[in-house]
C-alpha cells in the first residue's frame, strides 16, 4: 500500500486513482490527517505501507523524520521545483529519494522497488532465476517467458517474491492487495486470488511454488535445486530470453 500526504486534496486523488488503476492499493492524507493515523496505527498497519509519497504540505520538512521512527519503508518526495537547493533540502529532511513532477507512476513504482533493493543488498535468492518481478507493473517472467496476471494475482506474486520463504497471512495479504481501510471487501477474496495464481504458477513450474497452511497463511518457496521442465523446441528461445532478464538491471527485488 501507498500513503500519499500532500495538503492539495485534488493531487491525493488524482495519485490515488492512478496507483488503483496500476494496481496498488493507495490512499491519500493532508499532513494533519497524515500526522494523527500515523501517531495512532498498528504496527500491522504500518507493516502494511510499501512507501510514502511526500506531495506540498506545510510539514514538508519534518516529517520524513518522524516517519522514520515508526517506519522503514521507503519515503519519496515529489517536488514541483527542479532548484538544487530545494532538492538538498529535501534529501536532508530524511527521505530516500527526490522525484520531480509530472513523473508516470510506474517510475515511482520502480524506484520504490530500487530502494528496496539497495537497502537488502543484491544476494541472490532462490526464486531469481525462475522467477522475475519487476515491481512496476510490467509482467513477471518465468524462464524467460512473459506470464500475464490480473492486477491483484500480480500483487499477490510481488508481495510473496519480497517475503520468499516467509508465512504470510491471509491479512497480510489482504492489506498488501486492497489496503487496511478497505471495506468493500471480505479477507476471504485472497483464498480465490492465491488458488488461481498457484495454478497458473504450477502449469509453468511443474511444481507448487506456492505452500499454503491452515491458520498459518501462505509461503513461496522455491528450493534452489528445482529445475524448470522447457520443451525441447524452446530451448534456443528461452536461453535467450534468459540471457536478456539478467542483463536487465530491474530483476525483482530481494525484499520490500
Amino acid at each position: 500500500m501507498y500513503i500519499i500526504v500532500d495538503d492539495r486534496e485534488s493531487v491525493t486523488n488524482s495519485y490515488v486513482g492512478g496507483l488503483v488503476r496500476e494496481g496498488v492499493s493507495s490512499i491519500g492524507f493532508s499532513s494533519g490527517e497524515f500526522w494523527d493515523w500515523m501517531q495512532s496505527a498498528s504496527e500491522s498497519d504500518l507493516a502494511a505501507v510499501d512507501a510514502f509519497l511526500l506531495g506540498d504540505c506545510d510539514a514538508r520538512g519534518s516529517l520524513p523524520r518522524a516517519m522514520r521512527k515508526r517506519s522503514s519503508a521507503p519515503i519519496i518526495a515529489m517536488s514541483g521545483q527542479k532548484m538544487l537547493k530545494n532538492t538538498l533540502e529535501l534529501f536532508e529532511s530524511g527521505v530516500d529519494d527526490v522525484v520531480h513532477v509530472p513523473i508516470h507512476l510506474r517510475e515511482i513504482l520502480a524506484r520504490t522497488a530500487a530502494i528496496a533493493r539497495r537497502r537488502v543488498g543484491e544476494l541472490p535468492r532462490p526464486c531469481e532465476t525462475r522467477i522475475q518481478v519487476f515491481f512496476n507493473g510490467r509482467d513477471p517472467e518465468i524462464a524467460g517467458h512473459a506470464l500475464t496476471l490480473p492486477r491483484r494475482e500480480l500483487r499477490i506474486l510481488e508481495y510473496m517474491v519480497s517475503n520468499h520463504g516467509k508465512w504470510i497471512t491471509k491479512t497480510q495479504i489482504f492489506n498488501a492487495v486492497y489496503g487496511i481501510f478497505e471495506s468493500t471487501f471480505d479477507e476471504s477474496v485472497i483464498e480465490s486470488h492465491v488458488s488461481k495464481l498457484r495454478k497458473k504458477l504450477r502449469d509453468r513450474l511443474g511444481f507448487d511454488a506456492i505452500v499454503a497452511r491452515r491458520y498459518v497463511g501462505y509461503r513461496l518457496n522455491i528450493p534452489a535445486g528445482e529445475t524448470i521442465d522447457v520443451p525441447m523446441q524452446e530451448l534456443g528461445e528461452v536461453g535467450i530470453l534468459l540471457n536478456r532478464a539478467h542483463a536487465a538491471p530491474a530483476a525483482y527485488p530481494a525484499g520490500n
